[in-house]
This record gives C-alpha cells, sequence and structure tokens, in this order.
C-alpha cells in the first residue's frame, strides 16, 4: 500500500514540461561519408543528443513496452540479422504470428516511408505502431506511462534527454527514433571499393555490371548510395494478392500489391525476403527476378520481363541469365555485408 501511495504522489505531481532554465544536452554525432551519403534530414524537434540516443537504446531493448514484459524492440529486430528477424514471421507477446517479415533497420534515417506499406511517414509515428499493436506488444500508451513514471531510472533519463518531468509516449518515441538514425552502416566491401581500399574479384565486377544495367535490372529500384529509392513497386510475386500493400494505406486500385523498397544493405544478414518472407536464400530471390515474375494489372512497368506483360518486352520471358551470371551477381551482393554493423557494440544494450 505504501508504495502505491508513493507512485500515486510521482503521478499526480508529474507535470510534462521540466522548470530548468539552465537544460543542455550533448549534441549526437552521426558517423559516415558525407562526400558519398546525402545529408539526413532529422526533424528540428527531434534533433539527436547523446542522452537521448542512450535513453532510446536502453528502451528499445527494454521488454517494458511490451504488455507483459515479453518482448522488446530488439526481440523482432535483431543486429546480426542486420536488425531484422531471421524468422519469416515474429511471434508477439501472446504467441501470435504477424504477417510480414520484420523490416531491416539499416540507414532507415534516409527513408521517407516506413513500413512494407509506407503506414509512417516518420520514424517518430512508426514507433507507435507495435506497442499498441494486438499481434505485437500488445500493449497501451497508457500502461506504458506509467510503467516508465514509476521507475526513477527512467524519470532521471527522460529529464535529462527531454528536460520533462512526466515522461509521455510522444518523447518515448522521440527517443526510439533518435536511436534508430544512428544504425548505419557504411564499411562494406563495396564502400570499400568505392574508397579504393580493395580490389573487387572478376566475379564481383561482372556481378556489378550485372546489378547496374539492364543485364540484371537492379539498378531501377536500388541504385543509390542506400541501394532503396524509397518508393513502392509490384515486383511480380503474385497474380493475386492476399496482401494488398500500399492499397491498404492509400485505397488507390494503382497502388495493390505494391510494397516498399528495401535497401540491399547488408541483405547477406536480412533474410527471409520479401516482404512476406517468402524467399529463403539470395538464390531464390535472383530467381525470382531471372524468371520474370508473374502479370498482374498493378505490377511495376520495371518489370519488363514478365510473362504476359502487355508492357513488357516482347518474345522475351525473364532476364535469361546464366548460371554464371547469377553466381556472380550474388557475389556482388555480398559485397553489401557491413560486418563492423552488425558487431558494433554502440548498437547493444
Amino acid at each position: 500500500m505504501k508504495k502505491f501511495f508513493i507512485f500515486l504522489l510521482l503521478i499526480i505531481s508529474c507535470h510534462p514540461e521540466g522548470d530548468d532554465n539552465d537544460f543542455e544536452t550533448t549534441p549526437y554525432s552521426l558517423i559516415y561519408p558525407s562526400d558519398v551519403f546525402p545529408t539526413m534530414l532529422i526533424p528540428e524537434d527531434n534533433l539527436l543528443t547523446q542522452e537521448g540516443v542512450s535513453l532510446g537504446k536502453k528502451l528499445f531493448f527494454d521488454p517494458i513496452l511490451s504488455s507483459n514484459n515479453a518482448i522488446s524492440c530488439a526481440s523482432c529486430h535483431i543486429q546480426a540479422n542486420s536488425f531484422s528477424d531471421p524468422n519469416q514471421y515474429s511471434i508477439g507477446v501472446n504467441g501470435d504470428f504477424g504477417f510480414r517479415n520484420a523490416f531491416s533497420l539499416v540507414n532507415i534515417g534516409w527513408n521517407s516511408f516506413f513500413n512494407w506499406d509506407g503506414s509512417a511517414s516518420s520514424l517518430e509515428h512508426q514507433v507507435f505502431e507495435p506497442v499498441t499493436n494486438p499481434i505485437e506488444m500488445a500493449n497501451n500508451w497508457e500502461k506504458v506511462e506509467n510503467d516508465l513514471n514509476a521507475s526513477g531510472e527512467y524519470r532521471n533519463l527522460f529529464k535529462q534527454a527531454f528536460n520533462i518531468d512526466c515522461i509521455d509516449s510522444t518523447h518515448v518515441a522521440k527517443a526510439i527514433a533518435q536511436f534508430e538514425r544512428t544504425l548505419i552502416s557504411y564499411n562494406s566491401r563495396y564502400d570499400k571499393w568505392t574508397r579504393g581500399e580493395v580490389m573487387f574479384t572478376n566475379e564481383e565486377l561482372d556481378g556489378l555490371n550485372i546489378f547496374t544495367t539492364e543485364r540484371g535490372d537492379c539498378f531501377h529500384c536500388h541504385g543509390n548510395i542506400n541501394f532503396m529509392d524509397n518508393s513502392f513497386h509490384n515486383n511480380a510475386l503474385d497474380e493475386n494478392f492476399t496482401d494488398l500493400g500500399l492499397y491498404e494505406v492509400t485505397g488507390n486500385e494503382l497502388d495493390k500489391g505494391l510494397f516498399k523498397t528495401p535497401t540491399l544493405r547488408n541483405v547477406e544478414f536480412s533474410a527471409p525476403y520479401m516482404h512476406d518472407g517468402r524467399f529463403n536464400t539470395l538464390e531464390e530471390v535472383i530467381d525470382h527476378y531471372n524468371s520474370g515474375g508473374v502479370y498482374s494489372p498493378t505490377v511495376d512497368p520495371l518489370m519488363k520481363y514478365v510473362n504476359s506483360n502487355p508492357y513488357g518486352i516482347p518474345g522475351q520471358t525473364g532476364l535469361l541469365l546464366t548460371q554464371q551470371e547469377k553466381n556472380n551477381l550474388k557475389a556482388f551482393l555480398l559485397t553489401l555485408s557491413d560486418e563492423n554493423f552488425i558487431q558494433n557494440s554502440n548498437f547493444q544494450p
């Protein structure tokens, strides 16, 4: 009873904004090759600080956000798997399976939309979804806020990061978003090659050529430094859709079966692949594109080797890559692996 009374006093005395005129935070400097990567656009109301990033990391790994303290963000976004889930579908607090594969959280600070269907327009917005999703963390924000406010440690950390005396959902989301923006990969074999630090093998060079030309047709969607185009595509996976993708957000008939382009950075570590994790290996992914895929009314015009595609290349189905060319393409994709990223102690609790 005494413990409850103390907690009640804390909540009653809790007010959202601090009154410390001397409040200061320590700016957090993101490290990445600014001559190669574009400037990361960070919201003015959530600039990165050392205090905020540290708090966000603690929250990312803390199961306190889930209804029964069973899972955390890190349960489905595992560093060794490029902050994705090696399972086809993640398991929520009640043992329920999701219906999409957990998105890899690598270089997401450069993303314009989040989730496979683009249902979130910012990292801050995206954080809200899994907490209350009944098949993920199955919690509610009132309970989260009460649990966090009952912790003297968390009240102190939020005070240091945001100068608030009362922890609220908005600042929880801001802290986690700050940490997620630090998850940057820029030291793969490909990056070292672009810096002249290593030489590619003949197989890797041919794979690069396949990737960046019409031979492999990969560059249209994966052609920039983050190997994703911040857009949505129907990449000829299905003739009939069990998951409508972007359409669920926009209601536009032309968006049926469209999903966000994932980054190919650290693709070696982020299996299984596609929005529903249907492919377990890179070989399967390459075989899908080599086959041309299947036609549907919303198939992307870039998928021009699809059988029966009236907008495609007449007389050709699939890329027609040889086995050696497929091997070389995979060899290039493996150059996007960044061991430093998946072992970086800064990303660990």
